[in-house]
Protein backbone atom coordinates (compact mmCIF):
# COMPACT_ATOMS: atom_id res chain seq x y z
CA UNK A 1 0.00 0.00 0.00
CA UNK A 2 2.77 2.51 1.06
CA UNK A 3 4.65 1.48 -2.87
CA UNK A 4 1.33 2.63 -4.26
CA UNK A 5 1.00 5.79 -2.85
CA UNK A 6 4.49 6.71 -3.45
CA UNK A 7 3.84 5.98 -6.80
CA UNK A 8 0.73 8.26 -6.83
CA UNK A 9 2.50 10.64 -4.70
CA UNK A 10 5.91 10.71 -7.98
CA UNK A 11 3.06 10.57 -10.41
CA UNK A 12 1.35 13.64 -8.95
CA UNK A 13 4.62 15.81 -8.71
CA UNK A 14 5.31 15.26 -12.30
CA UNK A 15 2.40 16.38 -13.53
CA UNK A 16 2.64 19.38 -11.24
CA UNK A 17 6.35 19.78 -12.74
CA UNK A 18 5.45 19.03 -16.29
CA UNK A 19 5.30 22.23 -19.03
CA UNK A 20 1.79 23.15 -19.59
CA UNK A 21 0.54 21.71 -22.29
CA UNK A 22 0.70 23.35 -26.12
CA UNK A 23 -2.17 25.73 -26.05
CA UNK A 24 -4.35 25.49 -28.70
CA UNK A 25 -5.07 27.82 -31.37
CA UNK A 26 -8.01 30.11 -31.07
CA UNK A 27 -11.00 29.82 -33.22
CA UNK A 28 -11.32 33.54 -35.38
CA UNK A 29 -13.64 34.91 -33.55
CA UNK A 30 -12.11 34.29 -30.36
CA UNK A 31 -8.88 35.11 -31.71
CA UNK A 32 -10.52 38.53 -32.53
CA UNK A 33 -12.25 39.10 -29.05
CA UNK A 34 -8.93 38.70 -27.43
CA UNK A 35 -7.20 41.09 -29.48
CA UNK A 36 -9.99 43.61 -28.87
CA UNK A 37 -9.41 42.72 -25.09
CA UNK A 38 -5.76 43.34 -25.22
CA UNK A 39 -6.10 46.09 -27.73
CA UNK A 40 -8.62 48.88 -25.01
CA UNK A 41 -5.81 47.15 -22.22
CA UNK A 42 -2.83 48.19 -24.03
CA UNK A 43 -4.12 51.85 -24.47
CA UNK A 44 -4.19 52.05 -21.08
CA UNK A 45 -0.96 50.60 -20.28
CA UNK A 46 -2.12 47.19 -18.68
CA UNK A 47 -0.35 43.92 -19.44
CA UNK A 48 -2.78 41.85 -22.10
CA UNK A 49 -5.14 39.23 -20.90
CA UNK A 50 -4.38 35.45 -21.60
CA UNK A 51 -7.18 33.41 -23.38
CA UNK A 52 -8.68 30.53 -20.98
CA UNK A 53 -10.47 27.62 -22.49
CA UNK A 54 -11.70 26.76 -19.29
CA UNK A 55 -13.34 30.39 -18.99
CA UNK A 56 -14.58 29.90 -22.75
CA UNK A 57 -16.11 26.62 -21.80
CA UNK A 58 -17.82 28.75 -18.99
CA UNK A 59 -19.35 31.11 -20.81
CA UNK A 60 -20.57 29.24 -23.35
CA UNK A 61 -22.07 26.84 -21.32
CA UNK A 62 -24.48 30.08 -20.01
CA UNK A 63 -25.19 31.05 -23.82
CA UNK A 64 -28.46 28.92 -23.97
CA UNK A 65 -29.45 30.59 -20.47
CA UNK A 66 -29.36 33.98 -21.77
CA UNK A 67 -31.44 32.90 -24.88
CA UNK A 68 -33.90 31.11 -22.57
CA UNK A 69 -34.38 34.07 -20.36
CA UNK A 70 -34.19 36.26 -23.58
CA UNK A 71 -33.00 39.60 -22.03
CA UNK A 72 -29.55 40.21 -20.16
CA UNK A 73 -29.09 38.48 -16.77
CA UNK A 74 -26.34 37.76 -15.17
CA UNK A 75 -25.58 34.39 -13.68
CA UNK A 76 -25.45 33.50 -10.13
CA UNK A 77 -22.50 34.59 -8.60
CA UNK A 78 -22.29 31.18 -6.68
CA UNK A 79 -22.04 29.25 -10.72
CA UNK A 80 -18.59 31.44 -11.43
CA UNK A 81 -17.03 31.77 -8.16
CA UNK A 82 -13.68 33.61 -8.74
CA UNK A 83 -14.90 34.63 -12.19
CA UNK A 84 -16.66 38.38 -12.79
CA UNK A 85 -18.82 38.44 -16.12
CA UNK A 86 -19.83 40.79 -19.06
CA UNK A 87 -22.94 39.94 -20.97
CA UNK A 88 -23.84 42.18 -24.61
CA UNK A 89 -26.66 41.11 -27.24
CA UNK A 90 -27.79 42.48 -30.74
CA UNK A 91 -29.02 41.05 -33.90
CA UNK A 92 -27.47 38.43 -34.88
CA UNK A 93 -24.75 38.31 -37.57
CA UNK A 94 -24.87 42.48 -37.22
CA UNK A 95 -22.06 43.26 -35.22
CA UNK A 96 -18.45 42.03 -35.08
CA UNK A 97 -16.42 41.11 -32.16
CA UNK A 98 -14.62 44.54 -32.20
CA UNK A 99 -18.34 46.13 -31.91
CA UNK A 100 -19.21 43.92 -29.18
CA UNK A 101 -15.90 44.71 -27.19
CA UNK A 102 -16.59 48.57 -28.35
CA UNK A 103 -19.89 49.16 -26.38
CA UNK A 104 -17.30 48.10 -22.63
CA UNK A 105 -14.77 50.10 -24.14
CA UNK A 106 -17.06 52.74 -24.34
CA UNK A 107 -18.28 53.18 -21.28
CA UNK A 108 -14.09 54.76 -20.43
CA UNK A 109 -15.64 58.10 -20.61
CA UNK A 110 -17.71 57.83 -17.60
CA UNK A 111 -14.87 56.61 -15.67
CA UNK A 112 -12.77 58.07 -13.75
CA UNK A 113 -10.11 56.87 -10.68
CA UNK A 114 -10.87 56.28 -7.52
CA UNK A 115 -11.97 53.71 -5.03
CA UNK A 116 -14.36 51.09 -6.89
CA UNK A 117 -16.58 51.42 -6.23
CA UNK A 118 -16.78 55.10 -6.49
CA UNK A 119 -15.49 55.43 -10.32
CA UNK A 120 -17.95 56.43 -12.11
CA UNK A 121 -18.71 60.35 -13.21
CA UNK A 122 -22.18 59.84 -13.20
CA UNK A 123 -22.49 58.11 -9.62
CA UNK A 124 -23.54 54.79 -10.72
CA UNK A 125 -20.48 52.04 -11.11
CA UNK A 126 -22.99 50.20 -13.15
CA UNK A 127 -22.29 53.02 -16.20
CA UNK A 128 -18.79 51.71 -16.47
CA UNK A 129 -19.20 47.90 -14.60
CA UNK A 130 -18.04 46.52 -18.13
CA UNK A 131 -15.04 48.56 -18.53
CA UNK A 132 -13.99 48.15 -14.94
CA UNK A 133 -14.40 44.55 -15.63
CA UNK A 134 -11.89 44.14 -18.37
CA UNK A 135 -9.30 46.96 -17.38
CA UNK A 136 -8.77 45.92 -13.86
CA UNK A 137 -4.64 45.85 -13.45
CA UNK A 138 -4.82 42.06 -11.39
CA UNK A 139 -6.85 40.28 -14.06
CA UNK A 140 -5.06 38.16 -16.33
CA UNK A 141 -7.20 35.74 -18.11
CA UNK A 142 -10.53 36.00 -20.01
CA UNK A 143 -12.70 33.83 -22.20
CA UNK A 144 -15.73 34.45 -24.22
CA UNK A 145 -18.28 32.78 -26.13
CA UNK A 146 -20.74 34.14 -28.78
CA UNK A 147 -24.20 32.51 -28.62
CA UNK A 148 -26.90 32.78 -31.61
CA UNK A 149 -30.33 32.08 -30.90
CA UNK A 150 -33.60 33.33 -32.10
CA UNK A 151 -32.19 36.05 -34.43
CA UNK A 152 -29.69 37.58 -31.49
CA UNK A 153 -26.08 37.02 -30.64
CA UNK A 154 -24.76 36.72 -27.00
CA UNK A 155 -21.87 37.54 -25.68
CA UNK A 156 -20.53 36.42 -22.48
CA UNK A 157 -17.01 36.99 -21.47
CA UNK A 158 -15.65 35.88 -17.89
CA UNK A 159 -13.04 36.69 -16.33
CA UNK A 160 -10.78 35.83 -13.66
CA UNK A 161 -8.93 37.12 -11.10
CA UNK A 162 -11.78 38.77 -10.54
CA UNK A 163 -12.27 42.49 -10.42
CA UNK A 164 -14.67 45.62 -9.82
CA UNK A 165 -13.89 44.89 -5.59
CA UNK A 166 -15.25 47.06 -3.39
CA UNK A 167 -12.60 49.41 -1.04
CA UNK A 168 -9.95 48.58 -3.91
CA UNK A 169 -8.30 51.57 -6.06
CA UNK A 170 -8.72 51.44 -9.50
CA UNK A 171 -6.36 53.63 -11.01
CA UNK A 172 -6.24 54.38 -15.00
CA UNK A 173 -4.75 56.96 -17.50
CA UNK A 174 -7.15 60.12 -17.98
CA UNK A 175 -8.77 59.38 -21.49
CA UNK A 176 -6.65 62.24 -22.93
CA UNK A 177 -2.98 60.86 -21.65
CA UNK A 178 -3.59 57.41 -23.34
CA UNK A 179 -5.45 55.77 -26.02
Amino acid sequence: MKALARTFAASAAALALAPPAAAQPLDPISARLLAAHNAARASMGLAPLAWDPLLASSAAAYGPTLAAIGTLQHSPKQSRPGQRENLWMGTAGAFTPEQMIRTFVDERRYFRSGIYPNVSTTGNWMDVGHYTTMMWPSTTRVGCAVHRAKGIDWLICRYSPPGNIDGKPLFLPPIGERG
